[in-house]
């Protein structure tokens, strides 16, 4: 059997402020909107141009304080090819942004962005 991922969810807080920080910070756009308010929460479906793979923000409409995102969670990871462009572009976004990062001995592959609520989101040299 294969199986693919579909999606990632998480919970916002702002989901205009989230829909901005990832469009400009990761370059995913809006492919899908369901609005259920009724039910009073919508899900927003973001994914890469290949449509790779997608992240699920759900924004429900009466949350009043921050999400919790608990020490079960780690983050997400995305690959590219220009791992110090992308370094200086998120810095320069003005984005909570670590060093770049690599194991002992080897050359930096990796660092951290915060989005807007929290979520670490791990960019690797691909």
């Amino acid at each position: 059997m294969e199986y693919n991922l579909a999606h990632a969810c998480i919970r916002v807080m702002d989901l205009e402020k989230s829909l901005e920080f990832y469009n400009k910070a990761l370059s995913l756009h809006e492919v899908s909107r369901l609005d259920y308010p009724d039910y009073k929460f919508t899900l927003v479906y973001l994914s890469d141009e290949n449509n790779k793979f997608e992240i699920e923000l759900t924004w429900n409409y009466s949350t009043e304080k921050p999400y919790e995102i608990g020490n079960g969670f780690s983050h997400f990871a995305l690959t590219v090819k220009d791992l110090e462009g992308s370094h200086e572009f998120h810095k320069n976004m003005g984005l909570e942004t670590t060093e770049l990062k690599g194991l002992p001995g080897e050359k930096p592959k990796y660092y951290f962005i915060t989005d807007p609520d929290g979520y670490k989101i791990e960019i690797i040299r691909g």
